[in-house]
């Protein structure tokens, strides 16, 4: 498809309009004859989309458009100015797209243009390629799981194929062959939405340019590609138009790719990833044109929307509303889709997910390498967003440099986050048992409950002596949420827990806070501890989100709601947010185990000693939850239930799912 530029069969005029409208949107602007300090990676869809759209419509003001950016790149004498000057993300850009230019409209070329592009890209892909064998173990040239790679790495695959150089396509290959083995089968990724979308359309691009140039066909190895949009998907704000913000994001805005949509709409037939390119590349395109912080950003797509859109694949709206990421410990739950439904997202892995943090520690060990540069991946296990009526109520930090726990809503020990962090790569060097992950997961998109706990413990520093910290987050049908934190330590410690909000929450007269934001609000309530010292202040995270312009700077204000115990060795929260004008609900009276009830709801967790007693209930469990009148029960890791009297489970063997 990209070398040949031929699309699949059949009509597309709304992506052949969008290519006509990228391809001139640069008309106005006069290129840069000196390296700005800023990054140039735009400079190379400046000339490929006008070259592509002449390929598709002849018109030869296309043409003359491409050769004023083609001339103002191959003129400068190095791509990228602030960092890593050709060996990184502005080579990486410019490398992939002024090689599909020269393949394109090279022959249509002045002999002086065409012999000047085909020097400038020989001369930058033999340093792309020299530093890739130079720095092996070290940085992207073998960082697997990152972004850098994946472009570095795709833009000299395009250079190798179109100027023949079979060194350069051989060991872009054989980097990409050890990606595809290496991503998580269930399609997340650790770096979030924004870099997801920013990075995983280069692993499509050269998986186009592998298939297209050597006939070798690797859409399906490893898995990660076949399963990455659903991971996609249910990051997801309800509406579709914004995205959870967990890892580096820069924004809430930044998520939608249409030409990768398409692209795995196409491969895989997904249905609801050709609904979301046409919803990207349509309603939403200028919205998160104009608001998202990305560069350079959804618009210069316009090429990949054209190929790899397939019109022979059916659209449908996304309707399931559960999922979970078992490598990313990720999980995420919502009442639908709609403007005004809720969402919550929860997570708890060791850095870079499962797979990458114990693959990395064999390469570290049998090699010296570092191959795990999770930059992006923040100290948030635990942590969780929640989003209802179309606003962001319990927040993430997006974008910082200096990352730190108390950025997320997690929970401080004697004031402190996990152990090393306050930097910006707050995984290397610590010891592989520092692992966050969750347990006893419950899902279900017929009923709406789910359920997880989050073992964070080990993420804090060893002289704290933090026995247990357990997290333990239900999301009921209606989409409220609850959370049970249980703590231990070796001695006295004080627990702190936090929450964030893009505003300050309100106290109202029975006790509990009210957030709010736009119009929407939710209740916060907190049933234990009684005692509690509860402070609001502001916490400012300041990031410069990209090396290539150092004086980028993104600010962020958080609000955080502080909640902390008197000093103790078991500390304990449980604590609900209700959105909407619903009220947090009661304490459930238990014998055993710890309960809240709503109107219609009913929460009782034991996620240690998994012995719940109440009135009505006697269980041996994590978890029982409770519906309206007559609605089967649900359980997490139990073995009995007895409810009203009537025995309704009885097993060997612990059991999560519906009962009756």
């Amino acid at each position: 498809m990209l070398l040949s530029a031929t699309p699949p069969p059949g009509p597309r005029p709304e992506q052949e309009v969008r290519l006509y409208e990228e391809a001139a949107r640069h008309r106005g602007l006069t290129p840069p004859r000196t390296h700005p300090l800023a990054s140039i990676t735009w400079l190379g869809p400046a000339a490929s989309n006008p070259a592509l759209a002449y390929r598709v419509g002849g018109d030869r003001a296309h043409l003359a458009e491409s050769r004023r950016w083609i001339e103002a790149a191959v003129r400068l004498p190095h791509w990228g100015k602030a960092h890593m000057p050709d060996h990184d993300l502005d080579a990486g850009w410019l490398l992939h797209h002024l090689s599909l230019t020269y393949r394109w409209i090279g022959d249509d070329l002045p002999d002086g243009v065409r012999a000047l592009l085909r020097y400038k890209l020989l001369l930058q892909g033999r340093r792309m390629y020299e530093f890739a064998v130079a720095s092996e173990g070290g940085w992207w040239s073998s960082s697997y799981w990152q972004n850098h790679n994946w472009i570095c790495y795709a833009g000299l695959a395009t250079a190798g194929y179109v100027l023949g150089k079979e060194e350069w396509t051989g060991r872009a290959k054989d980097n990409l062959g050890t990606v595809l083995d290496l991503m998580p089968e269930d399609g997340s990724h650790a770096e979030g939405v924004v870099y997801w979308r920013y990075g995983v359309p280069f692993l499509a691009i050269q998986l186009d340019l592998l298939q297209e140039a050597e006939g070798i066909d690797w859409w399906d190895r490893g898995g990660f590609l076949s399963r990455t949009f659903r991971y996609r998907l249910h990051q997801t704000a309800p509406g579709f138009a914004r995205n959870v913000d967990h890892g580096d994001c820069h924004d809430r805005r930044s998520g939608h790719s249409a030409g990768l949509y398409y692209r795995l709409a196409a491969q895989y037939g997904i249905p609801e990833a050709q609904w979301m390119g046409d919803l990207a590349s349509g309603e939403l395109l200028w919205k998160e044109a104009s608001e998202s912080g990305v560069r350079p950003g959804i618009l210069p797509e316009a090429y990949l929307e054209y190929l790899w859109y397939d019109p022979s694949v059916p659209a449908a709206r996304p309707t399931a509303t559960r999922a979970f990421f078992p490598d990313l410990g990720l999980l995420a739950a919502r009442t639908g889709w709609d403007d005004d439904a809720t969402l919550v997202s929860f997570k708890a892995s060791p850095g870079g997910g499962h797979k990458a943090w114990e693959t990395s520690a064999k390469h570290r060990a049998e090699r010296g390498w570092v191959t795990l540069n999770q930059g992006h991946h923040h100290p948030d296990s635990g942590s969780f967003v929640l989003v209802s009526q179309g606003e962001f109520l319990a927040v993430d930090e997006g974008y910082s440099n200096r990352k730190r726990a108390a950025h997320h809503n997690l929970l401080l020990v004697d004031g402190q986050g996990y152990a090393d962090e306050d930097r910006y790569h707050v995984y290397q060097d610590i010891p592989f048992e520092r692992q966050a992950r969750q347990r006893d997961v419950l899902l279900d998109d017929d009923c709406g409950w789910a359920h997880a706990t989050a073992e964070i413990a080990a993420m804090y520093d060893p002289e704290l002596g933090v026995r247990r910290l357990d997290r333990t987050l239900v999301f009921t049908p209606s989409g409220r949420l609850v959370l049970l934190d249980l703590a231990e330590a070796d001695t006295e410690r004080e627990w702190t827990f936090l929450l964030q909000t893009d505003r300050p929450t309100e106290p109202q007269p029975d006790g509990t806070r009210l957030i709010r934001s736009g119009a929407a609000v939710a209740r916060v309530g907190q049933f234990a501890p009684h005692d509690a010292s509860v402070t609001s202040d502001v916490t400012e995270v300041e990031a410069n989100p990209t090396s290539s312009t150092p004086e980028l700077r993104l600010t962020r204000t958080l609000h955080t709601l502080r909640s902390t115990t008197a000093r103790t060795v078991s500390g304990l929260f449980l604590t609900t947010i209700t959105p909407g004008a619903s009220g947090p609900g009661e304490h459930a009276a238990c014998v055993e185990g710890h309960g809240v009830a709503f109107d219609g709801e009913t929460v009782l967790l034991s996620p240690v000693a998994r012995r719940i007693r109440t009135a009505d209930v006697v269980a041996d469990g994590a978890a029982v939850l409770l519906g309206d009148g007559d609605s089967a029960p649900y359980v997490v890791a139990a073995t009995r239930l007895r409810l009203n009297g009537r025995v309704r489970l009885d097993v060997a063997e612990p059991y999560t799912g519906k009962v009756g």
